[in-house]
């Protein structure tokens, strides 16, 4: 009797450490690893993921813990749910707090394993960043320039991909410079526009807008307006008279940017080049607007060199100086799609100006409409040159609308006095195509080619050119110096029919 009543206690006292086991919360079997189940207070987290860390608990456990009993999970933590206290049971369905998406829940301040989350706003965290946020205007007036600095400086310190917003607005700045390396791709999203102040001062070789040695950049424009409010700048900016071309601030500056997009964004009145593309790798500006008023003196609208892999694939642009100008050391270039004037048109070059100039090597210019302008598309260079190469060079597919020579090569090009006039240019150009040019010349002398007498041309050629002339000197002429070119197709005007001479 006496064993029986202890056996009775014995199963008593199980029955109510069971009993209060499970009252507890306590699982009678911790399961297998990674299956969810919470460990005991002060145990060692198992791998699995999704294990929760209780209090005090090594964060070994995968990614997407959730926080411990009493924790508090971050706002924004959204898609983890959260740990149910001791004892409690989950509701089917609930969530943790409103916020961010996919975001998992934080472990516990000091957890082994496990980094916190940073603060917003902290150096170091990718995301979006607006300049409003960092105290711009956008008011025409005020000047942003501090705003936009902060900005970047956090965007460009960021781990990851980082994103600078501009609103709409026109946002007053002084010369600014986006400049890496930075840690994360970093993207410029602009829907207003900036202005430069009106001031006109003496600053040789630099910019107003710099981006500078930067990869994976990407500047969307959404149209947005660069304004250089230059029109008091180009009385002051006579090289013809000065001799001095470079004292003045180039709107947009693009220097070792490599792997970037530069897309929809447009220059107006800019006191001296519009955009200048250098030191560049696979670099593709789409859509791109350049917009002065043709007494707008040496306002070239994109000026590309020492650069490998440009793109320049839409543009609409009007200017007082050059379309596009490619300069040396230019490699592996297409400009496609251009619509051009008024301005000088298309060149390359000059080239043989400064000593140890590089090779300009690899230039497609296609697909392009040109009119009203002083030239059409053209290569040139300096008289008294050092040594210098350009080689494989194709314009075609391009149609002239009232062009003043609408095909030029001038080795011979002498736009001030200090040029060395007569001494032959030691630019060795090889390889140049001419294909596909028709429509209307506003000169005479439709087709020109001036090669250096001392290191001739070689591989010139000349397709397919359909150009007339309805003025009252008579029908179009070509004219040559110095070459005997490669002829094939349709030849309007006959090619060298005449004996070419310097000048305009």
């Amino acid at each position: 009797m006496v064993g029986l009543r202890r056996a009775k206690t014995v199963l008593l006292v199980l029955v109510v450490v069971i009993a209060s086991t499970i009252a507890n919360g306590a699982p009678l079997d911790p399961g297998p690893k990674g299956s969810g189940a919470a460990a005991p207070v002060g145990a060692t987290v198992p791998g699995g993921a999704n294990a929760a860390a209780p209090a005090g608990a090594t964060g070994t456990g995968g990614a997407n813990a959730a926080a411990p009993a009493g924790a508090t999970v971050p706002a924004g933590a959204k898609g983890s749910p959260a740990a149910a206290p001791v004892g409690a049971t989950a509701p089917v369905g609930a969530t943790a707090p409103a916020g961010a998406v996919g975001v998992p829940a934080a472990a516990p301040a000091g957890a082994v394993g496990v980094p916190a989350a940073a603060p917003a706003g902290a150096v170091g965290v990718a995301g979006s960043l607006d300049v409003k946020a960092a105290g711009a205007k956008g008011d025409g007036t005020t000047d942003d320039t501090a705003a936009f600095v902060a900005a970047w400086k956090t965007a460009c310190e960021a781990a990851g991909p980082s994103t600078i917003t501009v609103p709409k607005g026109d946002y007053l700045v002084n010369d600014l410079e986006f400049l890496g390396p930075c840690k994360g791709p970093v993207t410029l999203e602009m829907n207003g526009n900036l202005k430069a102040p009106t001031t006109v001062d003496a600053k040789p070789n630099c910019g107003w807008i710099d981006f500078t040695n930067l990869v994976d950049f990407t500047l969307n424009g959404n149209g947005a307006i660069f304004d250089g409010q230059g029109s008091l700048a180009w009385k002051a900016n006579d090289c013809a008279k000065t001799g001095k071309c470079n004292s003045l601030p180039i709107n947009v500056r693009f220097t070792g940017l490599t792997n970037s997009k530069i897309i929809g964004i447009t220059s107006t009145n800019s006191k001296l080049f519009h955009m200048n593309i250098l030191n560049c790798k696979n670099v593709t500006l789409e859509n791109i607007g350049i917009d002065a008023p043709p007494e707008s003196l040496n306002t070239d609208g994109i000026h590309i060199g020492r650069s490998n892999g440009v793109n320049l694939i839409g543009a609409k642009i009007k200017t007082g100086d050059d379309c596009v100008s490619i300069g040396d050391g230019t490699e592996n270039l297409i400009v496609e799609n251009v619509e051009c004037g008024p301005g000088h048109g298309i060149a390359v070059g000059s080239l043989g100006r400064y000593p140890n100039e590089q090779p300009v090597k690899g230039v497609t210019v296609r697909k392009s409409l040109i009119k009203n302008t002083s030239n059409g598309v053209r290569i040139k260079t300096w008289p008294g040159s050092p040594p210098g190469i350009a080689s494989n060079i194709i314009f075609e597919d391009i149609t002239m609308d009232n062009v003043s020579t609408p095909i030029l090569i001038d080795q011979e090009y002498c736009p001030y006095a200090d040029c060395k006039a007569g001494v032959p240019s030691k630019v060795k150009l090889s390889d140049v195509t001419f294909k596909n040019i028709k429509g209307t010349s506003a000169t005479k002398i439709a087709v020109k080619l001036i090669c250096s007498i001392g290191t001739p041309c070689t591989n010139v050629a000349l397709a397919d050119i359909n150009l007339v002339h309805n003025g009252v000197e008579g029908p179009a002429v070509g004219a040559c110096a110095n070459v005997q070119p490669v002829l094939t197709g349709q030849m309007l005007p006959p090619a060298c029919t005449e004996i070419a001479k310097p000048g305009p």
